[in-house]
């Protein structure tokens, strides 16, 4: 079964925090650049200190505007940057206007004399403060809407792949029993001894292929044990008409990884698409030349077109792609038929 879960956007609180420090040291600094040029370098550590101050309270207020809202609107909405905005521009226009007394007690100024002119600089001053606030809270905003929507999306790609994976792979054991039980009738009407080695050698191969189909990688190690269960199998059916060698050192086995159920699959093809006889065998050869797996027989087409319900080499194919990102290659002339696969070097790595 798969679970899949929606994640819940928050507010980057620590990165918001961050940047508006970072912005009232910047704009205190330029601030204190310009005032020390005035008539009056003793006011400049102390509204240096208030400019930043000042710029430090919208940017909190912001913040936490932003907190309150995000417990009951989406940060995504369209309602959350409109009432930011409406609550946060009048929010930093009070707060500058309550630090205008003390601009002008530092400054050696009446504290509450009327004078229009600064009441609108004060003003404005709050508008393009929290205007700046606004622009660079959204850029990190933007950002992480960016960030939770790739990771939101990787997550259901990787939902997606492991839903198809599953599909692709209970495809493959309806088709096997079809063939295995056909087989066991058969063999049971002129040989009951057989017939019974038969079935013990699907049960071992039902059995080890439920644990082995829990996965999707596998150790090459395993999928050989579970390729061998099959042509035991076979075997009894074939006979010395079925010849498979695999020529794959012990490094290669217990080091290299496969998609599940790729094997088996592949000599299935084999023995369907070809006709085969005691006198002239099918020759399956498993080998690997570098980091490719290569799967080959001899060719020898049945005359008459065998059914396919092509839940082998497309399934393969899909599946392959599905879970590592290459491409199997197949190659065929008049004498045989080749598929190479790359081989994995870490089950852990992401595929």
């Amino acid at each position: 079964m798969i679970i899949f879960t929606v994640m819940l956007e928050k507010l980057p609180i620590k990165r918001l925090s961050r940047l508006t420090w970072l912005q009232a040291i910047i704009i205190g600094f330029i601030f204190y650049l310009v005032i020390s040029n005035t008539d009056k370098p003793v006011y400049v550590v102390p509204l240096t200190l208030l400019t930043t101050s000042g710029i430090l309270l919208v940017g909190y207020a912001d913040i936490c505007v932003m907190v309150i809202l995000s417990k009951r609107i989406s940060i995504r909405s369209k309602n959350f940057s409109t009432s930011r905005r409406l609550l946060t521009y009048p929010i930093s226009i009070l707060i500058y206007l309550l630090l205008r007394p003390v601009f002008y007690y530092i400054s050696g100024k009446q504290p509450f004399s009327w004078d229009v002119g600064s009441f609108f600089a004060f003003v404005g001053s709050g508008i393009v403060i929290n205007t700046l606030i606004y622009l660079l809270h959204n850029s990190v905003l933007l950002y992480e809407h960016k960030m939770h929507s790739e990771l939101e999306l990787s997550r259901l790609k990787a939902a997606n792949a492991e839903a198809m994976n599953l599909a692709l792979k209970q495809q493959i054991q309806p088709h096997f029993l079809f063939n295995a039980l056909n087989t066991v009738k058969a063999l049971y009407h002129k040989d009951h001894q057989t017939g019974d080695d038969y079935i013990v050698h699907m049960a071992n191969f039902l059995r080890a292929s439920i644990f082995h189909n829990a996965s999707h990688i596998s150790k090459l190690e395993d999928e050989v044990t579970l390729l061998n269960d099959y042509l035991a199998m076979q075997k009894i059916r074939f006979g010395a008409a079925l010849d498979c060698s695999i020529a794959l050192p012990d490094e290669t086995l217990q080091n290299f990884y496969l998609p599940s159920f790729t094997l088996q699959p592949l000599v299935e093809n084999a023995i369907k698409h070809n006709s085969f006889t005691l006198e002239s065998p099918l020759m399956i050869n498993i080998s690997q030349n570098d980091d490719w797996l290569i799967v080959s027989n001899n060719l020898q087409k049945r005359k008459m077109k065998v059914s396919s319900t092509n839940y082998g080499l497309a399934n393969l194919a899909e599946r392959y792609l599905l879970w590592s990102g290459d491409e199997i290659k197949i190659v065929e002339d008049d004498n045989s038929f080749s598929v190479s696969i790359k081989l994995l070097k870490n089950e852990n790595s992401n595929h």
